[in-house]
């Protein structure tokens, strides 16, 4: 019941609140090609809104993309793992590129962060204006101020917000079902639409009004992706159930509600959603909205967490700081560099834009986009991964991406009128990733042939060469892999002349997997006999782990280091670090090599991110060109 909870108060939040908005944008009048306001178009939209929410939400998110989980994980970043696991040669072109399109498919996810969390609030402080129109003017200031306060309460996590917001998304819930109940017992008439017919009728007998009105449409599934994306924050059976038993009924109840009011009087459009509720009711369901918009943006912005904390341990995005916030599911995090990001692209959000009638134009690209792409690596995962017929992808697969690509092409129409800003953000976002591998490969490369062989490096070492005084204590280098000598120990041995008598070079591996057991976690060989004093240790973690290496150290059994017991209390550990700057070889443009460098500033400091004691760490520096 906690996780079901939490799954409401946390995962549905975004999704849960379209009802707000959804309606009162498809039939806006300021829309450069607005639906008209009939009895037949109302029949046809709410049919629309039941089965697309029902096919993409219902049938694909919750009954199928779900289940390809990594190890408990979702989201496209999950996806894209699955995808790289491929060793099949004959595949493996494809794979490649479909993860490239995964990566640009999170990078719109990132934007969609953005733009959620504007249209939300805003959407709900617009309220105020059905009880009195001089409080317009505060619309703005109040919705920032909303804004900053939620961005400032993430580092509690998600697990701290879950228990306060459950509760207050039950209420929620209830009050959407129980208000739309009410509106459509004013006319059941509406209850129609459930039948697919007047969607169909509606798309194929309109075509003209029906292809403008999806890029709309899309409003009330935004949040299908969090659904995915947040699973590791709850696991699949609590979002799965929470969905089926009280989000969708409840938000389908309220729609229908909506529509049967807009039947009785095409003037109650403006305001459908708060006009549901008796007059003496609107302010204390302005104040629910406001709270519940609030919680809608938790949506997406701890999916962005767990897209940008996937993305950083891939190899996408640098070494960003990640703090684990339950001790129970490992899932929930908190990203600090994201979190502020993200408050400051809101806040430019709502001062450039200033109404949710105009962020509505840029919302859906956003969210179709994601879930486009998201459909076609789950396609292809459903054949790689599970063998699926061909003829079932064909059909089911290909009814799948008939519907999203026509909700694409509707949204493709807004993108002078706004559409272009997620597609902006996508890009810069994609750029910024695909460089930051690019640059990374280089890096590697480089640092790889300065370094050297270990094992000649240990060689001559036990040679005498080069000739050095052996003091007693234990040494940790932290290096990429086995196979070379850490600069740090290159540069110790040749500036100091000394060298401990315990040395352990140290690989720290993230595994493409969450999470890894503790039996798996070290790996320890020696190099050379145990006169050297070295060995090399491989600490594997998930990519939702935090690396404590001291702590994963004291793994170390004594027969593994010889007979002897590693003095690790008094251990200094050595770091590499590398200042970066542009070289002449044509490795890449140089504004990727510009941008390469300046994301670098980014990462986080590696002695906090392994868990290193300061006081016995010690940082030696080079310089490479890239």
């Amino acid at each position: 019941m906690g996780l079901f909870l939490g799954a409401l108060g946390v995962v549905y939040g975004d999704i849960g609140t379209s009802p707000i908005y959804a309606l009162q944008t498809i039939f806006n009048p300021g829309d450069p090609h607005p639906v008209p306001v009939n009895t037949e178009n109302v029949f046809g939209i709410v049919s629309l809104i039941f089965w697309s929410v029902t096919i993409i939400v219902t049938v694909f998110y919750v009954g199928l993309a779900m289940r390809a989980d990594n190890d408990g994980e979702g989201g496209i970043m999950a996806l894209i793992t699955l995808l790289r696991r491929q060793v099949d040669s004959r595949g493996r072109k494809a794979a490649f590129a479909l993860a490239a399109l995964g990566i640009f498919g999170a990078a719109l996810f990132l934007g969609d962060s953005m733009i959620t969390p504007a249209i939300s609030v805003l959407s709900a402080v617009e309220g105020v204006k059905t009880v009195s129109s001089g409080l317009e003017a505060a619309i703005i200031p109040a919705t920032a101020v909303i804004i900053v306060l939620l961005f400032a309460l993430q580092k509690r996590g998600t697990h701290v917000i879950g228990r306060w917001f459950g509760p207050i998304m039950a209420v929620w819930f209830a009050t959407l079902a129980l208000f739309g109940i009410g509106g459509i017992a004013g006319n059941p008439e509406i209850l129609r639409a459930l039948s697919p017919t007047y969607a169909i009728d509606f798309v194929f007998g309109n075509f003209g009004v029906a292809f403008f009105a999806l890029a709309a449409v899309i409003l009330t599934f935004t949040g299908a992706e969090a659904l995915y994306a947040d699973m590791g924050h709850f696991g699949r059976k609590p979002i799965s159930r929470a969905w089926i038993a009280v989000v969708f009924p409840s938000v389908m109840l309220n729609y229908m509600g909506q529509g049967a009011l807009i039947l009785e009087d095409s003037g109650n459009v403006a305001g459908s959603f708060f006009l549901l509720a008796p007059e003496f009711l609107r302010i204390p369901l302005l104040l629910l909205t406001t709270v519940a918009t609030v919680i809608a943006a938790q949506a997406v912005i701890s999916g962005a967490f767990s897209v940008a904390s996937q993305a950083s341990e891939l190899g996408y995005l640098p070494r960003l700081r990640i703090a684990h916030t339950s001790e129970h599911q490992y899932g929930q995090i908190y990203v600090p560099w994201i979190n502020w990001l993200l408050m400051v692209s809101v806040l430019v959000l709502v001062f450039a834009f200033r109404t949710s009638e105009a962020l509505a134009f840029a919302y859906g690209m956003a969210v179709i986009g994601t879930i486009t792409i998201v459909s076609l690596l789950f396609l292809y995962v459903a054949r790689i991964r599970w063998g699926a017929p061909r003829w079932a992808l064909a059909l089911g697969g290909g009814l799948l991406l008939a519907i999203d690509l026509a909700f694409l092409s509707a949204s493709s129409t807004k993108i002078i009128h706004g559409a272009w800003l997620p597609l902006l953000i996508g890009v810069l976002a994609f750029t910024v990733m695909i460089t930051w591998q690019k640059g990374r490969e280089v890096v590697t490369f480089e640092r790889e042939s300065r370094e050297g062989s270990l094992q000649e490096f240990v060689e001559k070492l036990r040679e005498g060469e080069p000739k050095v005084a052996r003091v007693p204590g234990t040494a940790v280098f932290l290096d990429r892999g086995k196979h070379s000598a850490p600069l740090a120990m290159r540069s110790n041995l040749e500036q100091n002349h000394a060298r401990h008598s315990q040395i352990v070079i140290l690989s720290v591996v993230t595994e493409p997997v969450p999470r890894v057991a503790e039996d798996d976690r070290l790996t320890v060989d020696q190099l050379g006999d145990d006169r050297d004093g070295v060995m090399h240790v491989t600490a594997r973690f998930g990519y939702m782990e935090t690396p404590d290496v001291p702590r994963a150290l004291e793994g170390i059994e004594p027969e593994q280091a010889e007979g002897r017991r590693l003095n690790l209390h008094r251990a200094t550990y050595f770091l590499s670090t590398i200042q970066l700057k542009p070289g002449k070889a044509r490795t890449m443009a140089t504004w990727r090599k510009h941008l390469f460098i300046a994301t670098s500033h980014i990462t986080a400091d590696a002695a906090e991110h392994f868990r290193l004691p300061r006081e016995r760490t010690m940082i030696i520096g080079s310089h490479i060109e890239v």
